[in-house]
């Protein structure tokens, strides 16, 4: 696995390090709490709430249209070179094209990507297999628009990650053309919670809320590769980037699931950031960390759609 796995290393102003500190003050005190004390509709509102305190990137137009009948927001930078299809994370029963807005916009910006955010249905109003339906269609809506797979990537975090993968597994099921390359940050691959990893540094996730989630969107089956995909048929699939911090409970999903690409055959590669959260990237326009992290994903997409094109 050592192979497959790079430990960034970056030095870091004193106003880096005393931003990053206030960061994981403040989602300590604001984020996890919240999924302990408040009813659902809260937790939703509070995280769309939350993500005011983070930066879009102010020149990259947006707007709000649907695709395929399902809502979606659309990331244009002027000079566009390629799509991106980002599914947002959010434990499958929260999260929205507005609390990703920051993470999004950055990346657009930084891969000169058109990125198209999809506001699919959520549990437990709307159980698996829903969120993979809403993505299914509007991916396949894509193409039929005239965007090539080769010049397409599949990118999300969270479970937008394992929603991302599980709707990989079933593009390749119902033998569509496949994206060029895959992005996912800090992916919620398995759904079953065995193999959590052992940190007390986590200052987002904990195994109750999961739990819920997870009860919320799998049922009493979360181990099937709909819901877990890291039980799925991994093999034949387009290179994947992974990008996970060190103090997060799920970077065994991210470990494990580096690993068992690799073992499928399949071109995967994890970038785990120390000192890191769940998600560092949402911090896109203010964390330094954060940007290092979406330009190398812009890399790897440029690589992998000129690679894809040639």
């Amino acid at each position: 696995m050592s192979l497959f796995v790079d430990r960034v290393s970056r030095s870091q102003s004193f106003m880096q390090q005393l931003l990053a500190r206030l960061l994981r003050l403040s989602l300590a005190l604001l984020f996890k709490p919240a999924t302990r004390f408040l009813s659902l509709n809260a937790q939703r509102r509070w995280l769309d709430i939350m993500a005011l305190s983070t930066l879009r990137a102010r020149d990259v137009a947006d707007h709000d249209a649907p695709v395929a009948g399902v809502p979606c927001r659309h990331y244009q930078p002027l000079n566009v070179q390629s799509t991106v299809l980002y599914l947002h994370g959010g434990g499958y029963v929260a999260g929205s094209p507005d609390s990703h807005k920051s993470v999004t916009s950055h990346l657009a910006r930084f891969a000169n990507a058109r990125v198209v955010v999809p506001d699919y249905r959520l549990a437990p109003e709307h159980p698996c297999p829903a969120a993979i339906e809403d993505a299914l269609a509007v991916y396949q809506s894509l193409l039929d628009q005239g965007v090539a797979a080769q010049n397409l990537t599949l990118a999300g975090d969270s479970a937008g990650g394992g929603l991302a993968l599980a709707t990989l597994l079933m593009l390749k099921e119902k033998q569509l053309p496949l994206p060029a390359c895959v992005i996912l940050f800090s992916p919620w691959a398995d759904l079953t919670l065995n193999q959590l990893f052992d940190t007390d540094r986590d200052i987002m996730l904990s195994r109750e809320w999961l739990q819920q989630s997870a009860t919320a969107y799998a049922g009493i089956d979360p181990a099937r590769p709909e819901c877990s995909p890291i039980n799925g048929d991994l093999s034949g699939l387009p290179p994947v980037l992974i990008q996970a911090g060190s103090d997060e409970i799920l970077l065994n999903d991210s470990l494990r699931l580096c690993d068992t690409l690799n073992q499928a055959g399949s071109n995967a590669r994890l970038q785990v950031h120390p000192q890191r959260w769940h998600d560092f990237q949402l911090h896109a326009g203010v964390l330094a960390d954060a940007d290092h992290a979406l330009m190398t994903c812009a890399r790897f997409i440029h690589q992998h759609c000129k690679e894809a094109q040639s």
